[in-house]
């Protein structure tokens, strides 16, 4: 999903609850040849789109734990006789690594030894092919079925990360403010484990001093994680007002 349809999916919203008739008026950043612009103009309002990271570079590394697990969880889960859930820990796949191998030999474990594993939780390392090791739980009175998760990090940056991210996105819309438009900031989130509403919010609170970031009059979150179900939720009403006032 492109941030164009994200931000028509959410001035929809708007014209659906608040705002009747609101529809995009213009592009502003496609528009600009000249320099960066902010994403769009809709009725009285200056709208810059960004997206974050709950913890660094976490789309690259779910993009590496994908070539990992390949089509496992589909492939295998009908050759199952229980249920089994296999966790890689946060930084356990990595550049340099061989994806290919590690999928094929992580295949070969499932269908030859995971099922003798006891009920419960194990850990198991030194399985020859794969570079760390695997937190499994395996529980025979479940349905049939392989899940691939990854343990959380231990990671506090979030707050420092979203205000050097979003001090760029405020500085394009600020001198929109000053034509008179109503400067709202979007921010957005595909992350269905690490992100969740308040902890967005209580991370803008901790990096602009609980008050609304300086060139933003208004602050929505918008949670992507379902793509067939996008939600949106206005933090303005949670947030003092701004430092520059």
């Amino acid at each position: 999903m492109t941030d164009q349809n994200i931000i028509e999916q959410f001035v929809e919203h708007l014209a659906s609850s608040t705002h009747p008739g609101l529809v995009v008026n213009r592009w502003p950043d496609k528009e600009n040849r000249r320099s960066q612009d902010i994403d769009a103009i809709a009725g009285q309002f200056a709208i810059e789109h960004t997206s974050i990271d709950t913890v660094p570079d976490q789309r690259m590394r779910s993009a590496q734990f994908r070539q990992v697990i390949g089509e496992l969880e589909s492939e295998l889960s009908p050759l199952l006789t229980a249920g089994l859930r296999i966790t890689l820990e946060w930084e356990a796949v990595d550049k340099g690594q061989d994806w290919r191998a590690i999928n094929r030999m992580l295949r070969e474990w499932i269908l030859k030894e995971a099922e003798a594993l006891p009920d419960g939780g194990s850990t198991v390392q030194s399985i020859p092919g794969i570079p760390f090791r695997l937190h499994v739980n395996k529980a025979s009175d479940r349905p049939p079925g392989l899940r691939f998760r990854r343990s959380p990090p231990d990671d506090d940056t979030l707050p420092g990360r979203l205000q050097a991210q979003l001090s760029q996105k405020l500085a394009k819309l600020e001198p929109y403010r000053g034509k008179g438009f109503t400067t709202l900031l979007l921010i957005e989130s595909s992350d269905p484990a690490l992100m969740c509403k308040d902890l967005m919010l209580d991370s803008i609170r901790h990096a602009f001093s609980n008050r609304l970031p300086n060139g933003a009059d208004v602050v929505w979150f918008t949670d992507t994680s379902l793509p067939q179900d996008i939600v949106f939720h206005d933090l303005t009403k949670h947030l003092k007002g701004r430092s520059d006032q």
